[in-house]
């Protein structure tokens, strides 16, 4: 089994807020993305991108995934936006508008050359309609190593904008099959996929099923656009008491001499596969990681 990195909160924060950036080293999220794209006015630029290029490098995270979204590469900022962050080792560039494969090449080859350490991968943002159609292209390119992509985000607003839908809906029936596609890409290719924001952050209600809903799509976590989104997403995303308990007896029971060989079993009245064993243990393994990272 592949590492388990938890990432089940992914907490979008501004660039240009320094103090916002000293909290976030506080924060119980799994994920800090930085904003480069839309945290940071085009005067301000330059300043804020070495701020955050400074905060990178420095560290004191702990545990948290660091990561940075950039401007696209075809914006005025983006090449400016690489060339100061990659060598501050990020633990993921997060890059916009990704459409096609080609995005990620250009980014991931550009790391390379900035000398950005091999740990730093890239997530791709699916902001588009035409992020939808390609999106088998892209999530293939993570079988490429030089595009180092680890992850899809979904950009709903953008998504909503580009498509004429209406955010807002209670289980958003229109991006359901987008969503879905999103999963269903990201599950083929093995690489992790993050739901997007909830825009309401003071409707805690929705917030809570609008997770739920995620979790139960195949979702590894949400972008959140406040702190106290938190909580209710690392809850949400991650295995519950029960669910690790009954994770760990059917590892047991498979592991029992009479089992080994077996491909199915009987366990506590229910037909228990193969396939869920290895689906418990990687239930086990992200408890693990879990409750590694609060250790």
């Amino acid at each position: 089994m592949t590492e388990i990195r938890p990432r089940r909160s992914v907490l979008a924060m501004p660039g240009s807020n320094p103090r916002l950036l000293e909290k976030a080293r506080t924060l119980p999220t799994d994920v800090v993305m930085i904003d480069l794209e839309d945290g940071a006015a085009p005067e301000s630029r330059a300043a804020t991108r070495e701020a955050v290029a400074r905060a990178v490098s420095e560290g004191g995270f702990g545990s948290r995934e660091v990561l940075v979204r950039i401007n696209s590469l075809d914006t005025p900022y983006g090449e400016a936006d690489l060339a100061a962050i990659a060598p501050a080792g990020p633990d993921a560039i997060v890059v916009p508008k990704v459409t096609g494969a080609d995005a990620l090449v250009a980014v991931g080859s550009r790391l390379r050359r900035l000398g950005a350490p091999d740990r730093t991968r890239t997530w791709a943002m699916i902001e588009s309609p035409m992020a939808i159609l390609h999106l088998a292209e892209i999530a293939s390119s993570a079988r490429d190593v030089d595009t180092r992509l680890a992850c899809l985000m979904v950009g709903p607003n953008d998504l909503a904008k580009a498509s004429r839908l209406r955010l807002g809906v209670p289980g958003r029936p229109a991006l359901m099959p987008w969503l879905m596609s999103v999963i269903a890409a990201a599950r083929a290719y093995e690489i992790d996929a993050i739901d997007g924001i909830y825009n309401d952050f003071r409707d805690a209600d929705g917030f809570a099923a609008e997770c739920t809903q995620g979790r139960d799509c195949g979702f590894d976590g949400k972008m959140l656009i406040h702190p106290d989104q938190i909580a209710p997403a690392n809850a949400a995303f991650g295995p519950s008491a029960d669910e690790v308990a009954w994770a760990q007896r059917i590892l047991a029971a498979f592991a029992a001499p009479e089992n080994r060989t077996r491909g199915v079993i009987g366990l506590e009245g229910k037909m228990v596969e193969r396939l869920h064993a290895a689906d418990a243990a990687r239930t086990v393994a992200l408890a693990d990681a879990i409750a590694a990272r609060t250790a």
